[in-house]
């Protein structure tokens, strides 16, 4: 009995260190990662009030996916423009972590348009619109049309486009058939500074792979908007994904933006965590080197 009751206190023991070893190796993670969440929160508060752009400072999340709400409320608070409004956008995820969630709770009214499932029921909504659609050039007018429509509205205050790929061309198909927001939120690649100009290759079934095989750069945004009036007036600097255009008929209230391009970029920080950008995409190396 004695030797079943040793054998059986060094099980006990034993299970007693493993669960200790399992406790600590919790623990320690539990420090790391609060350990990034504060290196996090002083680098990106450094990054936006470093950043040559004044407008940067006023970046903070509410529903986006980093600091673009702040952005996007003090645009519209300077437009005089904060309360009521309508809006697209186009990519929204599940429609939890958006550009345009703050501006519905501001009173705005507008339409989604996305090719996944949103998390909840939009059909009761009298303020917003959500239509299931995989966007192409070839459909997005008819999609506009018909939330316009919807909407009541002729025209649109904002337009919000993060899609991983086709960006370019739908914006451009949107800026020649006439329509004319005062602001666009978009999407850019990062991965490219200015003066850099890239766009991937337009492929209508084309899904992103996790990859740095998606969108467009600022300098190629740029020239793009220009063409149609707008100006260059902020890119986000906590993550480096979205860029905002402004018509320039608004430049007055916004004579603390620098015009300088390379002063309003910001460089790409979306998995700052262990992992710093996309991985690596042969498609795009391939595009660049066969351009």
């Amino acid at each position: 009995m004695s030797l079943v009751k040793s054998f059986s206190e060094k099980i006990k023991k034993n299970q007693k260190k493993k669960l200790q070893r399992k406790n600590s190796i919790i623990s320690i993670k539990n420090n790391i990662d609060e350990i990034y969440d504060l290196v996090y929160q002083i680098t990106t508060t450094i990054s936006k009030i470093e950043h040559a752009n004044p407008l940067n400072a006023y970046g903070k999340k509410c529903f986006s996916q980093s600091d673009e709400d702040g952005i996007t409320i003090e645009i519209f608070k300077r437009l005089k423009n904060l309360n009521s409004g309508s809006f697209l956008e186009l990519g929204v995820g599940d429609g939890t972590e958006n550009n345009t969630l703050i501006l519905l709770s501001l009173g705005w009214k507008g339409f989604w348009v996305g090719g996944s499932n949103l998390a909840f029921d939009t059909s009761s909504s009298k303020k917003l619109k959500f239509y299931k659609n995989w966007i192409t050039i070839e459909n997005i007018l008819s999609v506009i049309n018909k939330g316009l429509k919807h909407l009541k509205v002729k025209e649109l205050d904002l337009i919000s486009v993060d899609l991983d790929g086709n960006d370019f061309y739908i914006v451009e198909k949107i800026l020649h058939s006439g329509f004319s927001p005062k602001v666009f939120i978009l999407e850019y690649n990062a991965k490219f500074p200015p003066p850099v100009k890239f766009k991937i290759n337009y492929n209508p079934k084309h899904k992103w792979k996790n990859d740095d095989y998606f969108g467009t750069s600022l300098e190629s945004w740029n020239n793009l908007l220009t063409k149609f009036g707008y100006r260059l007036l902020c890119c986000n600097s906590q993550t480096g994904a979205n860029c905002f255009f402004i018509k320039k008929k608004f430049s007055k209230l916004f004579k603390d933006v620098p015009n300088d391009i390379n002063k309003i970029y910001s460089e790409p920080r979306y998995l700052l965590h262990k992992n710093f950008g996309h991985k690596k995409s042969m498609e795009l190396i391939m595009q660049i080197i066969n351009g």
